[in-house]
């Protein structure tokens, strides 16, 4: 059995060179990919159980990361081939200088009480990508149909502002793209901004089945592909060709392992 730990923390960061040898030892004997940037960082890396307590234990030693986000997960299959300790500009790129989650993000609602806002919101936003929402959403939001994060600004000029004034609902994966969007939106007049606090897969950790507001599965960046509720692995699949995450109706449709699914078109890349 191997233990997943989703994290992230938007924290200014120097000398990432140096936090990059030390993740690098502190995590050997671990797989996944973490990014460092001057706004903090974010990831996901497996391991055996205790080695991943381990690792966690020493990270929310540190006064910058005491306050960690981090969800775990249990997998059969090992979700990660190698370790991966990247440098970039930033921890979740959407290229936009007005997104600055240090400064001003929404406000956080918790799991348990993501059902009473989306009744309330006048609109919901799956900050996704369009190859995620096709997976699965919640009921009723609003897909932006982004192939990339840095498209999301151009979403919100030309379909979200006539919401400036009401209450906004948003959610995503673990919760880092809110911080940006809900910034982004803030410092865009926007007045009133609900974002999941530690995206979908809080809900689904957190959330009964039978009560859920979630359809379908939640694309991971790992080998898992998909998850649901309880965090336990779905039945999506990525196609050989195109590396896109099918859905079971996908499959259904057309779909040739190892060799094409109904995506597959010249030049056709899966977003990140």
């Amino acid at each position: 059995m191997f233990k997943v730990v989703t994290l992230y923390k938007f924290v200014p960061l120097t000398d990432l060179a140096i936090w990059q040898q030390k993740l690098l030892s502190l995590c050997k004997e671990l797989t996944g990919t973490l990014l460092i940037a001057p706004e903090g960082i974010n990831g996901t890396i497996a391991g055996m159980p205790l080695a991943i307590d381990q690792v966690i234990a020493q990270l929310t030693a540190m006064p910058t990361l005491h306050d960690l986000w981090y969800q775990y997960a249990e997998t059969q299959k090992k979700p990660f081939r190698k370790l991966k300790i990247r440098i970039k500009k930033e921890i979740v790129t959407i290229a936009n200088a007005e997104a600055q989650p240090l400064k001003k993000s929404g406000y956080h609602v918790l799991a348990t009480e993501w059902n009473a806002a989306l009744a309330q919101a006048a609109v919901v936003i799956d900050v996704r990508n369009d190859y995620e929402y096709r997976l699965g959403t919640f009921q009723g939001a609003v897909n932006p149909k982004t192939t990339y994060f840095s498209e999301f600004p151009k979403f919100v000029t030309e379909k979200l502002m006539a919401y400036k004034d009401k209450p906004v609902a948003m959610f995503c994966t673990g919760g880092i793209r809110c911080e940006k969007a809900s910034a982004y939106m803030l410092a865009n007049g926007f007045k009133e901004i609900y974002q999941l606090n530690g995206g979908i897969l809080q809900y689904l950790a957190n959330v009964p089945a039978e009560e859920t507001k979630w359809q379908g599965e939640c694309f991971v960046f790992d080998e898992r592909v998909s998850l649901g509720h309880g965090l336990a692995q779905g039945k999506s699949i990525l196609c050989y060709g195109c590396r896109m995450p099918l859905t079971t109706e996908d499959l259904e449709a057309h779909y040739e392992p190892g060799v094409r699914c109904k995506y597959c078109v010249p030049a056709n890349t899966k977003g990140q």
